[in-house]
C-alpha cells in the first residue's frame, strides 16, 4: 500500500478515515481541519466500510482505518490492501496491544499503528510524519525529473512508428526509471496495447466521447498497466464508428498525463497531426520516423516543413527505420539526407527475426533486442531526454525543404541511373 505509484499525490483526496466509535471520530475531525482536510471525510464503519468504499472509489493520500471491531486484524488488512491503490499511506488504530501484531502490520504495508485510547498529540505527530513521507522523497523525485513529452510521428503507414513509440515508452520506464504514459492516438487501429500483450479497454474512446470526465481519477482508472512504470491508453474502436471530436479530449489527456506521469510518449499518426495540430505544441521532442524510399522522402520533407512552421519550439529527431543491410535501398541514406536537407539522427537496421520474436512474446522490441540492434534504442531515448532537458536553446532546425526544393530533389533522384540509386 505504501509502494510508490505514478500518479502524483495531488490528484487524490488528501485524507479519508473510517472509524468505529464517536469518540475517535470527534478526536479526528478537528485535527483533520487543522491540516486543511474536510471533517466530512471521517466516516463511521471501520475496516469493513473502508474495504467496501475503496473497492468502488479512489484511495486517498492518507487513510485512517479503525481495526477495533476486527476479529483478525492482520487478515483484514490484507483484504484492505487488495482494494487500496499503491502510494496510499495507511494509519491503523486498534485495541490489541501486541508487538507481534504491530510488526506484522508494518510488514504488510501499514505506515503506523495507534493503540487506543490515544491522545490528540499522538494523532498529530502521526499525521505530520505521514505528510512528510508523502511529500518528501516524492516531491524531490518530481523536481529531479521534470515532465518530458515526446511525439513519435510516422511519415507513412507501416514505417514502424508505433513499434518505436512503444519501445521508447518502455525505455523511459525501465532504463530511465520514469513513470511513463503511452498515448496511442490511432483510435481504430492502434497497436500500443497489442504490442505489450494488453487489452486496450475503453479508456480512450470514453475520453473522446466524454471529455468532461477527464481528470486525475479518470487517468488512474482508464490507463492499462504494462508494468510498474509504464501505463498505456489505447483503443480498438469499431471501424464503423468515425472519430467525431474537436480535439478537446486529446488536449485534456495531455494535460492530465503531464500532471500524473514523469514522461509521456504520443504515438501520433500523421492524419491526426493534420486534423489536430495542437497535439504537438506541448511536445518537447518530435521523433519523425521515415523509410528510405521515394515516397518516404517526399513525406519526410513535407512533415519536417510542417513542424518547422507549426511547432518551431519542438526539437526534431529524424529516425530511419527498418533499413536493410547490404545496400538494397530504394534511396541511399546520402540522397535521403540531401533531399531533406539535414542528417538522419538515428538508424534502426531491419531485423525480421527480432521483430517476430517481440510480437510473439508481447514485448517491445527494445526489450528483446540486444547488441547492435539495441544501440539505436539507447541512442534515441538518450537524445529525447537530452533535448527535453535543454532550456532556452534554439530549436533543432526542421529542414527548409519544400516547394521548388522538394520538386528539384525528387527529380534529381529519379533522373539518376538505376544502378546508382542505392
Amino acid at each position: 500500500m505504501n509502494a510508490p505509484f505514478q500518479a502524483r499525490a495531488g490528484l487524490r483526496d488528501p485524507f479519508t478515515a473510517f472509524v468505529c466509535d464517536d469518540a475517535t471520530a470527534d478526536m479526528l475531525r478537528p485535527v483533520a481541519v487543522e491540516h486543511g482536510w474536510s471533517p466530512e471525510k471521517v466516516n463511521k464503519g471501520g475496516l469493513r466500510n473502508a474495504v467496501q468504499s475503496l473497492s468502488v472509489s479512489a484511495s486517498p493520500n492518507i487513510l485512517f482505518v479503525d481495526l477495533s471491531e476486527s476479529a483478525d486484524p492482520l487478515n483484514d488488512i490484507n483484504a484492505l490492501a487488495e482494494v487500496c491503490e499503491p502510494g496510499t499511506i495507511v494509519i491503523a488504530a486498534g485495541t490489541v496491544n501486541d508487538v507481534r501484531l504491530y510488526r506484522d502490520l508494518v510488514v504488510s504495508g501499514i505506515h503506523d499503528y495507534l493503540l487506543k485510547p490515544f491522545t490528540v498529540d499522538q494523532l498529530r505527530d502521526t499525521f505530520a510524519h505521514a505528510q512528510m513521507t508523502l511529500s518528501g522523497p516524492r516531491g524531490e523525485a518530481q523536481a529531479d525529473k521534470p515532465h518530458v513529452m515526446a511525439a513519435v510521428i510516422g511519415v507513412r503507414g507501416g514505417v514502424g512508428a508505433s513499434t518505436i513509440a512503444t519501445s521508447l515508452a518502455w525505455m523511459f520506464g525501465e532504463k530511465a526509471r520514469r513513470s511513463t504514459a503511452l498515448l496511442d492516438l490511432d483510435v481504430h487501429f492502434g497497436t500500443g496495447a497489442l504490442a505489450l500483450d494488453l487489452e486496450p479497454g475503453r479508456g480512450l474512446t470514453d475520453a473522446i466521447e466524454n471529455p468532461s470526465r477527464i481528470d486525475g481519477l479518470f487517468i488512474e482508472r482508464a490507463m492499462v498497466r504494462a508494468n510498474e512504470r509504464l501505463s498505456v491508453l489505447s483503443a480498438e474502436a469499431p471501424i464503423h464508428q468515425p472519430l467525431v471530436t474537436d480535439g478537446t479530449a486529446f488536449f485534456q489527456l495531455q494535460e492530465e498525463m503531464r500532471n500524473t506521469f514523469e514522461s509521456t510518449v504520443l504515438d501520433l499518426p500523421r492524419h491526426m497531426l493534420i486534423q489536430y495540430p495542437h497535439l504537438v505544441h506541448d511536445a518537447h521532442v518530435a521523433a519523425v520516423v521515415a523509410e528510405l524510399t521515394l515516397a518516404g522522402t517526399r513525406d519526410t520533407i513535407r512533415i519536417l516543413a510542417w513542424l518547422k512552421s507549426n511547432a518551431p519550439q519542438t526539437k526534431v529527431i529524424v529516425v530511419a527505420n527498418a533499413v536493410p543491410s547490404g545496400g538494397a535501398l530504394e534511396i541511399s541514406r546520402k540522397d535521403f539526407e540531401q533531399s531533406i536537407e539535414r542528417n538522419v539522427d538515428v538508424v534502426f537496421p531491419f531485423d525480421a527475426k527480432v521483430a517476430a520474436q517481440a510480437a510473439k512474446l508481447g514485448k517491445p522490441m527494445a526489450e528483446v533486442a540486444s547488441g547492435k540492434l539495441a544501440a539505436p534504442f539507447n541512442t534515441l531515448s538518450g537524445m529525447v531526454l537530452n533535448h527535453a532537458s535543454e532550456e532556452g536553446s534554439a530549436p533543432e532546425a526542421a529542414g527548409s525543404a519544400g516547394g521548388k526544393s522538394l520538386v528539384d530533389n525528387l527529380k534529381s533522384m529519379l533522373a539518376k541511373p538505376k544502378g546508382k540509386a542505392a
